[in-house]
């Protein structure tokens, strides 16, 4: 892709960002280049680093936003909406809570 591809690519993924409703959103994360989510730009390989990226949708939409094309209030809400889908190692946080529950359950934990 060109840089002015490029720059409409984001472009359109940030608009579609605003419309986003946290609410209802979809959201995923997947291992992807940290500096290129999308896998649309050629780094160079000192620029190559793989790390979680976090992405979210309308309902049934077919475009994926990277979370860092999307507003700053909607991002934080969808994190802390969906921080146990998200959070590292994921699933984790959810076995936590039902052991704990199960513990009170019992009577073996206050």
């Amino acid at each position: 892709m060109t840089a002015v591809e490029i720059k409409q690519f984001r472009a359109v993924r940030k608009e579609a960002g605003r419309h986003i409703d946290p609410a209802t959103a979809e959201v995923m994360w997947r291992y992807a280049q940290t500096l290129d989510p999308y896998g649309i730009k050629e780094l160079p390989e000192e620029c190559q680093q793989i790390g979680r990226e976090y992405f979210a949708r309308s309902p049934g939409g077919d475009m994926w936003v990277s979370f860092d094309d999307l507003p700053k209030d909607v991002r934080d809400k969808l994190r802390d909406m969906h921080r146990h889908e998200l959070a590292f190692p994921a699933g984790l946080a959810d076995m936590f809570d039902a052991a704990i529950a199960e513990l009170r359950r019992r009577g073996e934990l206050d």
